[in-house]
């Protein structure tokens, strides 16, 4: 008896840990305060900007949102609040870091030099640079950029992908112009303060719909980079990631995210074979 006694708390032992275990870090953080701390870029549409009234807004807030959601089934805490923190290409992963955001939901590329500071999602979008520029400057790729200048967010990854490419392709007279945000990348390009604004190119066609005169400007067909897209949440907290992971899996594996995709950039039967094939490998099985 004594031995049988001593197998069933053996057994038991594990199951009882796990569920000690089972709220720690960012979970246990959400479940004390009862808030969600979230963070989204107020000019990157139609990914995360600020929308009426300065409310978030975008595909990826959505997505956040779908998150929000499983946290608060999963920790049984119906009154789940969010509070929403504006982000910048300079901040945001300090932001994360630092514990201030939990989430960021913008339009921010995975790279293994910033998974040596934080962590990613489950791929939210792909996507790739190219650039903004006046109709009839004949500006399509970074081979076109000689003696011009040329507006780009500092400390993104499009910053580093045009340099390598102005490299590659032998521009050695570009000239740069620093932009704090993709709404003054766009502005620059209006004012003639730079001949083209390079970023993301889906980013690049939600801000041409809010230029002053769309008609004057285009977005090249043409990318010089990869830019794969992710959540961003801390580094060392496996139990949160695979929350968030498990809400975009669901999302993935059902009509929701054509009907996101769609509110934000039409039609799903016209998106990428490439943008397609990221839900599907990412419909990962339970």
């Amino acid at each position: 008896m004594r031995r049988f006694l001593v197998l069933l708390l053996l057994c038991l032992a594990p199951a009882g840990l796990a569920g000690a275990q089972e709220l720690q870090g960012t979970l246990r953080k959400i479940k004390d305060s009862g808030t969600l701390n979230l963070g989204f870029r107020e000019s990157s549409r139609p990914f995360s900007f600020a929308g009426p009234e300065g409310r978030p807004a975008g595909y990826s807030i959505d997505l956040c949102l779908r998150v929000v959601d499983s946290v608060r089934e999963q920790l049984r805490v119906p009154s789940l609040k969010t509070q929403w923190f504006p982000v910048t290409p300079e901040n945001r992963i300090q932001l994360v870091a630092n514990g201030t955001i939990d989430l960021e939901c913008g339009s921010t590329t995975v790279t293994l030099g910033r998974q040596a500071l934080v962590d990613f999602s489950l791929l939210t979008f792909v996507d790739g640079g190219s650039l903004l520029a006046r109709l009839g400057s004949n500006i399509s790729s970074p081979a076109d950029l000689g003696g011009k200048r040329v507006a780009v967010v500092p400390r993104t990854t499009t910053e580093k992908a045009l340099a390598d490419a102005l490299q590659k392709n032998w521009i050695t007279t570009a000239q740069i112009v620093s932009v704090k945000e993709n709404a003054a990348g766009l502005a620059a390009v209006e004012q003639g303060q730079a001949d083209a604004f390079a970023s993301d190119r889906t980013v690049l066609v939600g801000l041409l719909e809010q230029a002053k005169d769309p008609k004057r400007l285009r977005v090249s067909g043409q990318y010089f980079s990869y830019e794969p897209y992710a959540l961003m949440l801390r580094r060392d907290d496996p139990d949160f990631r695979l929350t968030v992971n498990r809400a975009l899996v669901k999302l993935y594996q059902s009509v929701h995210i054509t009907q996101i995709y769609e509110a934000w950039f039409g039609r799903f039967s016209q998106a990428s074979a490439l943008l397609r094939a990221m839900y599907s490998l990412n419909s990962i099985p339970e």
